[in-house]
């Protein structure tokens, strides 16, 4: 039992920090949170669906299951990243420098209008997926780790460890953080400051979308209100781990899987959503800069 609620909670806490990634590289370079983050979560699980029906239709599916799959990430993610982009310069390019108060309002607006978007042209209704990939995988200590599991940890791990290197090693990923360090000082060297902050936006957008094609593998279910309460819960993931911080992100996704199967498990399902916001809570009284945040200096 313990075995396998360790899967699953890293299974889900893989989902909350690849979107908990699009948090803190936004934040790590405007110093602001996208709360229209979670929307774009939700139009990539919608696109999963989609996408696969339209594959399954063509009989694609039928011929290859995995060329399917790689279609559908791929597609989804470049349609969520433009989507990232048009919200990046229509929502907060011009009001860059404007107060802290307006791109958070401007934030939760997009949100609200690609929620009804989405419930004007898809329906309010739960829309289903039928079962991919077996369910039964292979046994480890007792457990069952299905396809969809070992196909989540794997891409997440992958996709994290790559845009670890990207940042860290390219000449654009240096630029990010380089402009997260100073904007004035970076656009003076010659950085173009509206380019990298649309191209992180796209790629934070894009983390989104694969997030929200394996929910829609694992659960087989999305509807138009779910991207609300996944972005909260990878806002806090975020936090946990340290707001500004890739690892930070990627720890306190994982961690935040763990906390809300576990306390689900073995204290109550019922309040399995309370134990995310708790865990905001006693981290911003204990550690406000996160596990693996730094405090804040002020520039003079």
């Amino acid at each position: 039992m313990f075995v396998q609620q360790l899967i699953n909670g890293l299974a889900l806490g893989a989902v909350y920090a690849l979107i908990a990634l699009g948090y803190t590289m936004v934040y790590g370079i405007l110093q602001l949170i996208n709360f229209a983050h979670g929307e774009v979560y939700m139009l990539g699980a919608y696109l999963g669906i989609i996408v696969l029906g339209v594959l399954t239709y063509w009989g694609v599916t039928a011929y290859s299951l995995p060329v399917a799959l790689l279609i559908t990430v791929l597609v989804s993610m470049a349609f969520c990243a433009a989507y990232g982009a048009v919200i990046e310069r229509v929502a907060y390019r011009p009001i860059r420098n404007a107060s802290k108060l307006a791109p958070l309002i401007s934030a939760v607006g997009m949100s609200i209008i690609l929620q009804n978007f989405v419930m004007l042209s898809q329906g309010k209704e739960y829309k289903n997926l039928p079962p991919l990939l077996p369910s039964e995988g292979f046994s480890l200590f007792g457990a069952n780790v299905s396809p969809v599991q070992m196909f989540i940890l794997s891409a997440s791990i992958l996709i994290m460890v790559g845009l670890q290197f990207f940042v860290a090693k390219t000449r654009l990923g240096k630029a990010m953080r380089a402009t997260s360090q100073d904007r004035i000082m970076a656009g003076l060297v010659g950085i173009n400051i509206n380019q990298v902050i649309s191209i992180t936006f796209m790629i934070g957008s894009s983390l989104a979308a694969v997030a929200g094609v394996m929910v829609t593998l694992y659960y087989g279910v999305v509807h138009f209100f779910m991207g609300y309460l996944a972005g909260i819960k990878a806002f806090t993931a975020a936090v946990l781990g340290g707001i500004g911080s890739i690892p930070g992100a990627m720890l306190g996704g994982f961690m935040l899987g763990l906390i809300e199967n576990f306390c689900a498990s073995y204290i109550s399902s019922v309040y399995k959503d309370a134990f995310a916001f708790l865990v905001l809570i006693i981290t911003l009284i204990i550690r406000p800069a996160g596990l693996l945040g730094q405090k804040s200096v002020d520039k003079v």
